[in-house]
């Protein structure tokens, strides 16, 4: 049974390092018997049965990450640390870092993808950018950075400025670089490097305003699996 790390933790929050493979919560296509985090949650603390804007499908979650994707999450574990958590993420005003190790060599060394993100006409479990989307376009902005280069390969750090589902997966595929081992955006006749099994994407670090007052800057280590990966390319 996978179970997160808890980084930092009183009694209005709770911040953990999710490892991947864990979801965060149920939606109306999950398949019974699945342990999501919710789960852990609301064993280990039944008061947040009661938090959040659905606390029954999400208890205490103000955000949060895709199924593979590791690292930073915060969570509230009263309402008003809930509500005064939210806005900070609706007004952007929360700093969030990734580390993501994507296909091909990315030309400039920093750079803003601007780019609006809507549904996919052809894949309803996608998202996708520009006039090939359906339904309202929804403003996204991300700003990256090239950490390191490989043979094929660029590690970059990532700043998502906007929340969108998949942004920062949907953004790179868009510049033509998509996250290595993504099941869903990557090439799908490109194999996954070095024994990867799932897409290389982790949630770094994390800078907010805790209720009782005070701004913590929250950091979560790359994964073993992740880490060994970069190890092979160095070698290479």
């Amino acid at each position: 049974m996978l179970e997160p790390k808890i980084i930092y933790e009183d009694k209005n929050q709770l911040v953990i390092n999710k490892p991947a493979g864990l979801l965060v919560h149920r939606a109306p296509q999950t398949k019974g018997g699945v342990f999501c985090l919710t789960d852990w949650l609301v064993e280990k603390y039944p008061k947040m049965k009661k938090v959040g804007d659905e606390p029954v499908l999400r208890p205490g979650i103000v955000h949060r990450l895709d199924r593979e994707t590791s690292g930073i999450l915060v969570m509230a574990k009263t309402q008003p640390a809930f509500d005064f958590l939210k806005k900070q993420f609706q007004e952007r005003e929360v700093k969030k870092t990734y580390v993501a190790l994507v296909f091909g060599n990315i030309k400039k060394d920093e750079d803003i993808i601007d780019l609006s993100i809507g549904k996919s006409k052809k894949d309803f479990r996608k998202f996708i950018t520009g006039d090939r989307a359906r339904g309202t376009l929804r403003e996204a902005v991300t700003e990256y950075k090239v950490i390191e280069r490989f043979k094929g390969y660029t590690l970059v750090e990532v700043s998502p400025k906007t929340g969108r589902t998949h942004q920062i997966r949907v953004h790179m595929k868009a510049i033509g670089h998509s996250i290595v081992g993504d099941s869903l955006y990557a090439p799908k006749n490109v194999k996954h490097p070095l024994g990867l099994t799932r897409h290389f994407l982790h949630a770094k670090s994390l800078e907010i305003v805790l209720f009782e007052g005070g701004k913590i800057k929250i950091e979560a280590d790359l994964p073993e699996d992740l880490s060994r990966v970069l190890a092979k390319l160095k070698d290479l």
